[in-house]
């Protein structure tokens, strides 16, 4: 039995241990996206804290994901893929450890921040890993059962996360991540065979990652507290790290990959729909809980059918990509998207869940899933295939980037007070002018896929997706370049 890297076969029992580990280790990452927010109102009530800071819960996670999400890859690729799984999980228990042990809001958010420098180091190594460690012949298998499990564990995740908020509570949809990690760890060490990318070589762009990172935290900490000049100083670190990307040899992010009209195009999408996402499931949550009067774990299965319409049709969605070619599921999508957040309007106090909260997700989860796997699949065909994993990481950083602005603007837009979330009236109020302004930044990405994205299919000559399932509702699944045949 073959267990070296590109060697291991799926029937086997290390191919399935390689497969509970990469699914353990990207459902921790994934999860924590998505449960925090059903658990906001809790949180906010235990620790006695304002809007700003269920805001900065949300995003010290999303901040240091999307800042170092691309290096996080870049270090897998040359000290060791496992070793850097690994490395990120266990960084990522320690982080979960301490946000549930978080005596106050301050050290709550710097845990976050903790935790999301961990899921930038695990995330990209999972899907990696499949591609390494299996035999070219069961590859495709293999992360059709990687993506399919993800898929199963995101649609559990909100659901989880409500009965624990409502049973033990709030801390440990944070603590269920310790044992996980526990299991994930042992198992990957003993299974999971090492691997690296023999070509990568160069420097690591860590003055990017810093200089990219600190502009949208200057940006976002600006838009949350609202301050104009750490909006400014972001504004200025971000040319900073313009200009460093345009001079480095080996840069984090290459600007020479947005000269392809395509990936640009696709990106702006990318930007408006994963920013109107990130504000509707934000907001969403809150709303069931603080104006509709739901418990945690009613909002959290509430929301269920976005992420099983995901699961079950994104294939096929992806399929009829293929078929029609991308301008249509981008063009068609988004507005779908925006006619469930408009739906979105009839759900207030009292609010009945079969004729106001349901009609509203269904219409949601069908834009979500129209559009979903055709984009993706045109980030990678939009770029050679030696660049295909880079263009994914730079299209997932992107959908992240957008969701944190997302949650640091949409509150000050529809003028939410500090106290809004105590208060169902004044919620309620602020909701409603929030789910248009989701919506029409929906449109305007509608029009910019109707404008700029071209009919013909590229995917049909370059890469496509490996990931047949999407069920992510905060970013495109990340994708990797092909492997290499050993």
């Amino acid at each position: 039995m073959d267990n070296s890297p590109g060697g291991i076969r799926l029937a086997t029992a290390t191919g399935r241990w390689v497969i509970l580990t990469t699914v353990l280790g990207s459902s921790m990452a994934l999860l924590d996206s998505t449960v925090v927010n059903v658990a906001l109102p809790r949180i906010g009530e235990d620790l006695d804290t304002d809007m700003a800071v269920l805001q900065w819960t949300v995003n010290a996670y999303t901040l240091t994901l999307a800042g170092l999400i691309l290096l996080g890859g870049a270090l897998g690729d040359r000290y060791g893929r496992r070793k850097i799984f690994v490395l990120g999980t266990i960084w990522f228990a320690i982080g979960s450890l301490l946000c549930g042990l978080a005596p106050n809001d301050l050290l709550l958010v710097g845990a976050r921040a903790l935790q999301g420098i961990g899921a930038a180091l695990l995330t990209p190594g999972s899907l990696a890993l499949i591609q390494a460690s299996f035999h070219p012949d069961d590859r495709a298998r293999a992360v059709g059962l990687w993506s399919g499990l993800g898929g199963v564990g995101a649609a559990v995740g909100p659901f989880l996360g409500g009965w624990l908020v409502d049973g033990p509570g709030w801390r440990w949809i944070f603590f269920i991540n310790v044992p996980l990690a526990a299991l994930c760890v042992p198992v990957a060490l003993k299974h999971v065979p090492e691997s690296r990318d023999p070509e990568h070589h160069g420097r690591f762009d860590v003055l990017g990652a810093v200089l990219g990172a600190t502009s949208l935290a200057l940006v976002t900490y600006g838009l949350i507290a609202p301050q104009v000049w750490a909006g400014v100083a972001g504004v200025v670190f971000g040319a900073a790290f313009v200009v460093v990307e345009r001079r480095r040899p080996d840069p984090m992010l290459p600007p020479s990959i947005f000269r392809s009209r395509q990936f640009t195009a696709v990106n702006l999408v990318t930007l408006c729909v994963y920013a109107a996402f990130a504000g509707f499931f934000f907001l969403v949550a809150l709303q069931l809980q603080v104006v509709s009067g739901y418990s945690a774990l009613g909002a959290g299965t509430a929301l269920l059918p976005t992420t099983v319409l995901m699961l079950l049709l994104s294939a096929k969605s992806g399929e009829l990509g293929e078929r029609i070619g991308p301008r249509i599921p981008l063009t068609v999508g988004p507005l779908l998207c925006a006619g469930g957040m408009l739906l979105m309007l009839r759900v207030g106090e009292n609010a009945s869940y079969v004729s106001d909260v349901l009609p509203a997700l269904l219409v949601m989860g069908l834009g979500m899933v129209t559009l979903v796997a055709p984009l993706t699949a045109t980030v990678l065909a939009s770029v050679e295939t030696g660049r295909a994993g880079l263009a994914s990481g730079i299209n997932n950083a992107a959908a992240r980037v957008a969701g944190l602005l997302a949650v640091a603007a949409l509150p000050l837009l529809a003028g939410m007070g500090p106290e809004a979330y105590r208060s169902a009236e004044e919620f309620g109020e602020t909701f409603r002018r929030a789910m248009p302004m989701c919506a029409g930044v929906l449109v305007v990405g509608s029009l910019i896929a109707w404008s700029t994205v071209r009919r013909g299919v590229r995917g049909a000559v370059g890469p496509r997706p490996e990931c047949r399932v999407n069920c992510g509702v905060v970013a495109p699944p990340l994708e990797q370049a092909p492997a290499r045949e050993h």
